[in-house]
């Protein structure tokens, strides 16, 4: 039954046999979509308006531009690493997922920064139509990502990222039936970030805005390009509130929400320009997630964090609370977050852990 469960799960995110099985329920690569760093993790998922350390990578591009403003107290380079174990309640010791990003301010030039995206699927055992054991294959995917962000405006500050992803769902051709099956694709995308703190004395430079596109680029094809998939090209935005700044206490109050820019009927899908700038947005507005978090640090040293994750049960139904907690010490900062869901929830108890360091 592990063995048959595993299968399952990975089958979600294949696309070698029915062609039929996307991210979200609309595109190919899911795991582009999964929110890294356990910080914004604790907080409902939010972070596209904060962004303030090297995984605004994903998050924000745009949010790296504001990182390096005081040479007496910023640190020019800073590097995140996160793992977790992925879908624990299907228990598989090689489903997971890891993260890492670097950013480091060059004079001159701005904030330049890199990530890598990991997946690992697994081995997973492949069968005919008749049921006939073909052997194991491998499964991973990953993106290689680099990053540039610079202010235009002493408040407004611009990203971009440039990606390679690569799909990995077999490590070999697969013969079924008359068929050879590859689940092997790549492509390439790019991400466009924004943030704007605005300057209006009454708000005291505690409200930011982000905007963030996601993964704009060609499709994936693993077998034909009549069965190409669209990428899950996203469009995040948000904003973040301090609601109170003093001396030894800090509370952030945090607001995303996410559109996925994706529209197919049955197996065609349309290209990204007409998704993302017609399609997409014909579809039914109960496809927009929404999550909120909250923020309290006491000293700049302890954090604790909650938020909630809401998408409509009609697509999709991911709806859960957050938990989670921080620790800052010197260029050090360890981050914890927790989802809480029912029991039958696929992420129930999916925890994340973070490590940052400052150079």
């Amino acid at each position: 039954m592990k063995r048959l469960l595993k299968y399952s799960v990975c089958s979600i995110l294949m696309i070698i046999a029915a062609n039929n099985l996307y991210a979200q329920g609309e595109s190919a690569v899911p795991f582009l979509l999964i929110a890294p760093d356990a910080r914004p993790g604790g907080m409902g998922e939010t972070g596209v308006a904060m962004a303030e350390n090297a995984t605004a990578i994903w998050w924000n591009p745009a949010g790296l531009a504001f990182q390096y403003e005081d040479s007496e107290t910023d640190k020019k380079g800073e590097a995140s690493l996160m793992h977790v174990k992925w879908l624990p309640q299907f228990n598989f010791s090689d489903l997971w997922y890891d993260y890492l990003a670097a950013r480091y301010y060059i004079d001159g030039i701005g904030m330049l920064g890199a990530s890598i995206t990991f997946l690992n699927l697994g081995t997973n055992h492949a069968t005919d139509e008749n049921g006939n054991d073909l052997g194991t294959f491998d499964s991973k995917e990953y993106a290689l990502t680099v990053s540039y962000a610079t202010k235009i405006k002493e408040n407004l500050g611009i990203g971009v990222n440039l990606k390679f992803i690569k799909s990995d769902l077999t490590d070999k051709n697969l013969q079924v039936g008359s068929e050879n099956r590859d689940g092997r694709s790549s492509s390439f995308a790019i991400d466009l970030g924004v943030k704007w703190i605005p300057a209006y004395e009454f708000l005291g430079n505690r409200l930011s805005l982000g905007a963030n596109l996601a993964n704009f680029g060609p499709k994936m094809t693993y077998i034909d390009e009549n069965q190409a998939d669209p990428l899950p090209t996203n469009l995040r935005f948000g904003i973040a509130y301090k609601l109170l700044d003093d001396e030894f206490n800090q509370i952030n109050l945090v607001y995303d929400a996410n559109k996925l820019l994706v529209n197919r009927d049955g197996n065609s899908s349309d290209n990204v320009f007409k998704a993302v700038f017609y399609s997409a947005w014909t579809q039914d507005i109960r496809k927009i997630t929404h999550s909120v978090g909250m923020e309290y640090w006491y000293g700049n040293l302890i954090a604790l964090r909650a938020g909630y994750f809401y998408e409509d049960n009609k697509y999709g139904g991911r709806q859960f609370m957050t938990f989670g907690a921080g620790l800052k010490y010197y260029v050090f900062g360890i981050d914890f977050g927790y989802i809480s869901a029912s029991e039958d929830h696929p992420l129930s108890d999916t925890m994340r852990f973070s490590l940052l360091v400052q150079f």
